[in-house]
């Protein structure tokens, strides 16, 4: 669940958008949209509790969050196998041994990704990183699950693979947001849009 009252967002004395006044359910699957520099990212940051709202209220209910950034916030030197970039959806988590080791083997045959859990950041394709970090969301507990453009870098198949893991998502009561540029797939999968722009900033139901 999350709650929103005249919430304004974005640089010091600077709001992106007029006051946000919006409720999204716990289960509810609401796309974000708007042209570049309307501050879709940092919207998805203040409802992580990365980033303080300029003014305003925010209620998010209590839970760990599950936040897929883009993948140019990742560092490719870092030295870390694939593997263990989508174990890391685990944090927090108290599971044996075993039960990790076989929930990771699920989640990477669950997106195609069998057979690479020894490759480098640097060996990844953009699309096996996507995918990679879209593994390691399967297996957190969060259930309220934060998505900045996850259909980029993804290829027809990746993108009807995620659009059937974000379905099996909400399905499981998860609450989902997810920043989108593509209309047609919005109109096709989100219940609700909140769109944002310099001049207005409203949740509308999709047709």
């Amino acid at each position: 669940m999350i709650h929103c009252h005249a919430l304004l967002w974005g640089p010091a004395r600077q709001p992106l958008t007029p006051p946000l006044i919006v409720h999204l359910p716990a289960g509810s699957f609401t796309a974000v949209t708007g042209a570049n520099g309307v501050g879709k990212t940092s919207l998805l940051k203040v409802f992580a509790g990365l980033q303080r709202p300029l003014a305003g209220t925010l209620q998010v209910a209590r839970g760990p969050v599950g936040y897929l950034v883009q993948q140019h916030a990742i560092d490719r030197q870092f030295p870390i196998t694939l593997g263990e970039l989508v174990a890391a959806g685990f944090w927090g988590q108290r599971l044996a041994r075993a039960q990790k080791a076989e929930r990771l083997q699920a989640a990477l045959a669950a997106w195609q990704l069998d057979g690479l859990a020894g490759l480098s950041l640097q060996a990844m394709s953009g699309g096996q990183l996507q995918r990679a970090l879209l593994a390691r969301m399967s297996l957190t507990d969060a259930p309220l699950l934060l998505l900045d453009e996850p259909e980029a870098n993804l290829d027809a198949a990746g993108q009807t693979l995620l659009w059937a893991h974000l379905r099996a998502w909400q399905a499981q009561g998860r609450t989902l947001l997810v920043v989108c540029h593509d209309a047609a797939a919005v109109r096709r999968h989100a219940r609700h849009c909140l769109a944002l722009a310099p001049e207005r900033a409203e949740l509308y139901e999709v047709a």
